[in-house]
């Protein structure tokens, strides 16, 4: 079987994946986070994630936002047969005005990291409405965060540098997404029309159509 690595995305944890459905033949393996170093980028994080979980050439990675980025990083160091980004961008081109503004203005270092993880009111307006069940989950998530990690991410996603084409990539957007807007990612694989940020929860069966078809070509 072919091994599907997936990759949440910042304050998530592969539960963000429960209602996504893979085709048979394609081996789920939930990539967790791992603790960063304070000096680590994208970069070397992605390669204590490929130690971590041993991902081989011909494997596959699936990243949602925070896990897109860093399954392209992946895919710069080890040669995978498919890299699938979800709600996510790939290159530093297409990162949003607000990352610039955040790198000259880092308002997020005063914060305390342990706030970090409840702080669940404040991002839902942004990441689009959810269901009952699917928000309780999204706050578990992020409750249950390291408050290190969070902080070390949202640094280390503001100064994401990739400016390089990667292999047999596939990009899925939403048109409604406020955190990473769909007009400005390249050539884009699907764009699901109402899709949010979270729409790996909400509209899981067109993306679980989506992937089906993706992983099924050859």
């Amino acid at each position: 079987m072919t091994k599907v690595f997936l990759i949440p995305g910042l304050g998530a944890d592969t539960r963000l994946y429960k209602n996504i459905i893979l085709p048979a033949g394609f081996e789920r393996i939930p990539a967790d986070w791992i603790a960063p170093d304070a000096a680590d980028t994208l970069t070397t994080y992605a390669q204590k994630l490929v130690k971590q979980y041993n991902i081989q050439p011909g494997d596959i990675a699936i990243g949602d936002s925070l896990g897109g980025m860093i399954a392209v990083e992946i895919a710069k160091q080890v040669k995978l047969q498919k890299v699938i980004l979800i709600s996510s961008i790939k290159t530093a081109d297409e990162a949003p005005w607000y990352f610039r503004l955040f790198q000259r203005v880092p308002v997020y270092k005063p914060i305390p990291a342990s706030i970090m993880t409840k702080v669940g009111f404040m991002v839902k307006p942004v990441f689009g409405g959810m269901a009952p069940e699917d928000l309780a989950t999204f706050q578990s998530m992020l409750t249950n965060s390291s408050p290190v990690f969070l902080k070390w991410a949202m640094h280390a996603v503001l100064y994401f540098n990739n400016l390089e084409p990667v292999a047999n990539l596939y990009h899925i957007i939403g048109d409604k997404d406020q955190v990473f807007p769909w007009k400005k990612i390249k050539n884009p694989t699907a764009i699901i029309k109402g899709g949010t940020h979270i729409m790996v929860f909400d509209r899981a069966d067109e993306i679980n159509k989506l992937l089906a078809d993706i992983l099924l070509q050859p």
